[in-house]
């Protein structure tokens, strides 16, 4: 094999190298806004795009798939569904302050309904975009190829109004993340005018100005007093909340009515009624009546609470349960200078301010270029009108433009035929510009007139006070910034509103849950899935509806399920734990409501019926001890039940009540690996602490162990093993701790 053109490379730098490259191209080129504009590139390249199609805000909605694909041709080669989601998100006012974009058509809801085809929707320029757009033919920002080298596209827009800290933006990049809040736009420009005045103020004094952000879906901020660490850092957690009302409703009852949503359910509020309704079904607030959603264009979902409940309490309960409250996590980061900075409130705003300064230093050298050249064109033809005559002689004597120009500019009479030798010698004087000369020779006689020639002169000393104005501005910095405040004031006025979200300092109030205490079935089949179930739902499954659980306890639904196992623990589930499903639903396994691991399960009992039995425990060596239920009161999840030596485990946990204990009337029967049987009576079984081991009830072989152990009544015929049942009568019956005797038991 030939080596000469192969290049060896080391995998793992290979690996890091290319890695780096594409998270620092996600970076920049993709999920973070610029700090200047505060757009991504596909945003800026989309508005841009519109730009060139002259889609302004006075024009006609053009189709959105048009859009895209001048956007994804020409400047953003990524999926076209990428850039359409770009576009309806710069056109959803409940996302943004200034939707960037005018859409027409199915755009989308607050619901979260999904918008329309590409093809069906139409858009144009917002008059919010056009704040971002303006002057960008007069050389405001620098162009750089697009991808293919076909095209020039804007490194950044021309923002005179501060889009980043009013929009907000989110975006996940690689190993970072952006999650700019929006905020009151007249509030911002305030706190821009008022940095402007003093650079060195201080976060806690700009906000006085800038209080905290202001979300398109109002809702209230509960953590007000965390927004200044939060603006002084670039990071934190903000906690909004819902607005509501409490409402009458028929019949006695009263009503939760939500008419502000907190900002995380934007484009989604039919997740958060999804989530109220699942919260009703499954009981988890037995206080709700209804959920209905009213809403139509402004929100109004109704909660109704049954009568004579405590709706204070239900909401602080709904906060801490449902999206009704949440958290949004501020993260302040953007790039600059193609490097992700994290800012904060006071860096975001002077990188604005630096920015404004070199848009309007720009803004005004064109300017002042511009009404430069004009006042050179005017005072050419002011000049000229005074000597029309000379002009129009050289014209009749020249024989080309180009011979009537280099006399006009340098005095070349040459081969131009003049009527007089004074006339000539005045020709040869003259030194118009070259565009004083272009000016003169694409004049039009009807500037020869008196009026046009007012006019010039007008126009001249006009273009003289907008030249001392540029300058003035161009080299004063107070001037420069009233120029910029009154442009900020301007926009103001366009887009001023009144802020929408409340800021508080709220107390988390706890929620105590209101039990209604009713009785329960738990349902456990043989492969240890459990559910509960209601009474009723109980009463209407048949027998043959049944037969699959194994197990089946009654219990109240503030009681606990206590699980014994061989092993020797004692497990509790809180009954609320234990889903409620309908009787065809599968359930949770057993393992997940506690953690039971490999141990095997011998006895389920409620609480309430441990509580007020005595537990006969038989393990495998032979001992046997009664217990009474309340040594196991206890609120850990896994307690040790009994006292086992090494080797030893339960084979059987009996529970038996007060009234079966003191009758004297019960038996208990003890089965051996090798078939013996040994029968006594309970009262001959002393009660233990649940730590201590008991006593032998019964004599074993070395290699025997008991299998079986059960307690019946004297009168009992018979008892059941594995299904099978035996005769209890022939179990002889002797001292506790005897051996065991060999006896045909099976019936």
């Amino acid at each position: 094999m030939k080596t000469d053109n192969m290049i060896q490379l080391d995998f793992s730098e290979e690996m890091k190298t290319s890695f780096r490259n594409y998270a620092i191209s996600v970076i920049i080129d993709r999920a973070l806004p610029d700090v200047r504009d505060g757009l991504k590139p596909v945003q800026r390249r989309i508005l841009y795009s519109m730009t060139e199609l002259g889609l302004d805000p006075k024009k006609p909605h053009r189709k959105s798939a048009r859009i895209v694909g001048d956007t994804m041709g020409k400047y953003h080669p990524h999926g076209d569904s990428s850039i359409y989601d770009a576009l309806v998100h710069m056109s959803e006012d409940f996302s943004l302050q200034i939707p960037l974009i005018d859409g027409h058509g199915n755009f989308g809801s607050l619901d979260g309904d999904p918008p329309a085809a590409m093809r069906y929707t139409e858009a144009r320029l917002s008059e919010g975009a056009m704040a971002m757009l303006d002057h960008l033919d007069q050389n405001l920002v620098e162009f750089m190829p697009n991808f293919d080298d076909s095209e020039k596209e804007p490194k950044v827009l021309p923002a005179m109004l501060p889009n980043l800290l009013i929009n907000g933006t989110t975006g996940i990049a690689v190993g970072m993340a952006t999650n700019m809040p929006p905020h009151n736009p007249s509030e911002i420009i305030d706190g821009i005018m008022a940095y402007m005045d003093r650079p060195d103020i201080t976060v806690p004094e700009l906000m006085q100005y800038i209080p905290g952000p202001d979300f398109p879906t109002g809702g209230t901020i509960i953590n007000g007093n965390e927004l200044q660490s939060i603006y002084e850092t670039g990071e934190g957690k903000i906690k909004i909340r819902s607005t509501v009302e409490i409402e009458p409703s028929e019949n006695g009852r009263k009503s939760i009515v939500i008419t502000e949503i907190p900002y995380t359910s934007a484009g989604n509020k039919t997740k958060l009624v999804e989530s109220l309704v699942g919260l009703m079904k499954d009981k988890v607030f037995d206080e709700i009546y209804d959920v209905r959603d009213e809403s139509s264009s402004d929100v109004r979902i109704v909660i109704e609470v049954k009568k004579d409940r405590d709706i204070e309490n239900l909401l602080n309960g709904l906060y801490k349960k449902s999206p009704m409250e949440d958290t949004y996590g501020v993260n302040m980061l953007a790039v600059k200078d193609n490097q992700p900075i994290l800012f904060n409130l006071k860096t975001l705003i002077q990188e604005f301010v630096l920015f404004q300064e070199e848009l309007y230093t720009r803004q005004y050298e064109h300017l002042l270029d511009k009404a430069g050249k004009r006042q050179e064109i005017v005072n050419g033809l002011i000049r000229a009108v005074d000597i029309i005559d000379l002009i129009i002689e050289i014209l009749r004597g020249s024989t080309s433009v180009a011979q009537a120009k280099a006399c006009l500019t340098s005095g070349n009479t040459t081969d131009i035929k003049f009527k007089s030798t004074e006339s000539a010698k005045l020709a040869a004087t003259l030194d118009f510009t070259e565009r004083q000369a272009d000016a003169i020779l694409a004049m039009q006689l009807s500037k020869l007139i008196g009026l046009e020639l007012l006019k010039l002169h007008d126009e001249n000393q006009e273009l003289s006070k907008q030249i001392e104005e540029y300058k003035d501005i161009l080299g004063n910095k107070k001037s420069l910034y009233k120029v910029i405040k009154n442009n900020l004031k301007n926009y103001k006025k366009t887009f001023s509103t009144e802020r929408r979200t409340k800021i508080t300092h709220t107390e988390v109030a706890n929620y105590v849950e209101e039990i209604r205490i009713e009785d329960i079935y738990v349902l456990i089949d043989k492969f240890g899935y459990t559910k509960s179930v209601d009474t009723s739902t109980f009463s209407r499954t048949t027998e043959e509806g049944l037969k699959e659980f194994v197990h089946i306890i009654r219990m109240k639904n503030n009681d606990k399920l206590c699980l014994f196992t061989r092993e020797g623990n004692m497990y509790q589930v809180k009954a609320s734990a234990i889903p409620r499903c309908r009787i065809r639903d599968k359930g949770t396994l057993i393992d997940n409501l506690c953690k039971v691991d490999k141990e095997t399960i011998l006895t389920y009992l409620s609480f309430e019926e441990l509580f007020e039995s005595q537990l006969l425990f038989v393990t495998r060596a032979g001992y046997i001890k009664l217990v009474s239920g309340i040594e196991f009161e206890s609120n850990r999840s896994v307690i040790a039940s009994t006292k086992l030596e090494e080797g030893d485990e339960i084979v059987s946990i009996t529970p038996l009540s007060a009234s079966q204990v003191l009758s004297n009337s019960i038996k208990v029967i003890l089965l051996t690996h090798d078939g013996l049987s040994l029968g006594f009576e309970l009262s001959e079984v002393p009660e233990f602490k649940k730590t201590g081991r008991g006593v032998k009830g019964i004599t074993l072989e070395k290699s025997d162990v008991v299998t079986f152990a059960t307690a019946v009544s004297h009168v009992a015929e018979t008892f059941e093993m594995d299904g099978k049942f035996y005769s209890a009568k022939k179990v002889k019956n002797r001292k506790r701790g005897s051996k065991g005797q060999k006896a045909s038991l099976q019936v």
